[in-house]
């Protein structure tokens, strides 16, 4: 009965009553009947707040506020949803100290330097962010001299937006990252990594130091200036061929060792020396048109070969035989093992002849004379046919059927071409030079016949060589620097010049090993320039491969 008085009080009494009708509707007030009594549960706390914040079924459609967890982007070209990173507060950062977690670190050196750099790395090699300016870095100005007094605070990178979606804009007009270039210097960057990051991409591959003086000089008195003889030749035994005067002198890289192999006396002179392919003979030209060969091993004349009416200024060996050229204006070619007379007569050029090279597969030679003409010919019509008939090869035919008739003929040249050379790296390539009226280098193209490139040296071009093992080039120069000259090719470009001549530098030999070049000049010098990289995966044996250790000696 009690409990009956209690609920109509309750009743009654308008709050009592808002409270228990709001809480019957919440589910929260029930009856029960426990041995013939009720009992109600205790009224909230906070009665108001409970029927505000508790939503029910009485209350306005309108002002329900659905919420969903779905987010639907925009894919307008103006629309750009951003997911940021939490930017770390500055305070933060600038009051707590930084440690350092490698345990060798200097203890007084910036711990922050290490991390800053290589938190500019990544975001340069994964976010193409380009660094921060010097001024930026630094503070600018008289601003920056202090900066070292006060706590440095934490760089705000631009990168901290990693997530992003971005359908194109002034500064990305390309969404999506930047395509890799197969040239980026960077192991992750794109094509503009090594602009964007010049100090933290990996660096250009250093250019060869090439030694700008020579490592060894030989005194060769009595080596003549002239500028159509050929009397410097290096063997593939490593033993060098020098004539001086009417003598011939063999120098051994190996040992050093001097050895007079002919003189032939006041009246004559050697005008050219020329050596065959496995090193066993030489091959002497003399200033009265004749032609000999030694054995070097036995130190005995084999043969003597008549045919030119005037000095023989060049000699050429080949899979084909050897070719000699005269001041007469022609070239033979000589089988050394058939019967006298010689092979085959080349008669293209008319005036005397100062060059002459072999290409590298014995098919082709090429020939360089004092009336500013260079040819190349075809090598196949050197077979010995006796009195100067030749006999073609299976399949070959000669230009109008005459074997006297160069395959190419080039008149580009103003002035006498003696330094020829074939490159071994690329098929038909000829580079050849021009005296002093014409100063240049020009390389050829002898199976199409055009010209490839034209470099003006700016002084007299005396000889050309190709290195064995890259693809470069070395020239020596008369009037009027007397130089050395190291190119690059295709470029052309100078990796080297050398000096120390004081005469025009008219004679040049390449080492059997590739890397080592003697010059001769008219100051009666020989030198030597190691100035060609060694081949791959194999090691020098030596100073220059071999080439004697004493810096100064004389050949006689």
């Amino acid at each position: 009965m009690a409990g009956m008085v209690d609920l109509l009080t309750a009743r009654q009494d308008p709050a009592i009553r808002d409270s228990v009708t709001s809480a019957r509707r919440d589910g929260r007030f029930s009856t029960r009947m426990e041995n013939g009594q009720s009992q109600a549960p205790p009224a909230p706390s906070s009665p108001v707040k409970a029927s505000i914040l508790t939503p029910g079924p009485f209350r306005s459609p309108k002002s329900r506020v659905v919420y969903s967890d779905r987010l639907i982007p925009s894919r307008a070209a103006t629309s750009r949803l951003d997911y940021s990173l939490l930017e770390r507060e500055a305070a933060a950062e600038a009051g707590r100290p930084r440690q350092s977690l490698d345990p060798g670190a200097d203890p007084g050196a910036d711990p922050g330097s290490s991390a800053g750099a290589y938190a500019q790395l990544l975001r340069s090699q994964l976010l193409g962010c380009p660094p921060p300016s010097p001024d930026r870095a630094s503070g600018g100005g008289a601003a920056g001299a202090g900066a070292g007094l006060a706590p440095r605070s934490p760089t705000r990178s631009p990168a901290r937006k990693l997530f992003r979606y971005m359908a194109g804009d002034a500064e990305t007009p390309l969404s999506g990252v930047p395509p890799a270039s197969p040239y980026a210097r960077g192991t992750l960057g794109g094509e503009d990594l090594a602009a964007a990051t010049p100090g933290l991409a990996s660096p250009a591959r250093p250019l060869r130091r090439i030694p700008r003086a020579p490592f060894k000089v030989l005194d060769a008195p009595g080596l003549s200036d002239d500028f159509y003889l050929n009397l410097v030749d290096w063997s593939s035994a490593n033993t060098l061929a020098v004539g001086l005067a009417s003598a011939v002198y063999l120098w051994s890289a190996l040992t050093s060792k001097v050895t007079l192999l002919v003189d032939l006396g006041p009246d004559r002179m050697v005008t050219s020396v020329g050596w065959s392919g496995r090193g066993s003979y030489l091959a002497v030209g003399v200033d009265d048109g004749q032609v000999q060969i030694w054995d070097v091993a036995k130190a005995t004349k084999i043969r003597s070969m008549e045919g030119h009416a005037a000095r023989v200024g060049c000699l050429a060996w080949g899979s084909a035989g050897l070719a000699s050229g005269s001041r007469d204006a022609g070239i033979l070619l000589r089988d050394p093992r058939a019967p006298p007379p010689f092979s085959v007569r080349l008669s293209a050029h008319r005036s005397e002849v100062c060059g002459l090279r072999w290409a590298h597969d014995g098919r082709s030679l090429a020939s360089g004379g004092n009336d500013n003409l260079l040819c190349v010919w075809d090598a196949r019509w050197s077979g010995s046919g006796g009195g100067g008939s030749p006999t073609p090869p299976a399949g070959a035919t000669a230009p109008a059927s005459n074997p006297s008739r160069p395959l190419r003929r080039w008149t580009d040249h103003s002035a006498a071409v003696k330094a020829l050379a074939w490159s071994p790296h690329a098929h038909g390539v000829l580079a050849s030079g021009g005296g002093s009226a014409d100063r240049t280098i020009r390389l050829w193209n002898a199976g199409t016949g055009s010209c490839l490139q034209t470099v003006d040296t700016g002084s007299q071009v005396c000889c050309l060589a190709w290195a064995k093992n890259a693809n470069e080039l070395v020239s020596t120069h008369g009037y009027s620097q007397n130089q050395v000259v190291v190119w690059r090719y295709p470029a052309m470009t100078k990796l080297a010049t050398l000096t120390g001549h004081t005469l025009r530098v008219l004679y040049l030999a390449l080492s059997p090993d590739g890397q080592t070049v003697v010059t001769g000049a008219g100051d009666e010098t020989l030198r030597f320039w190691n100035v060609f990289p060694e081949a791959r995966g194999k090691g020098a044996a030596g100073p220059a491969g071999g080439v004697g250790a004493h810096l100064h000696a004389s050949i006689r």
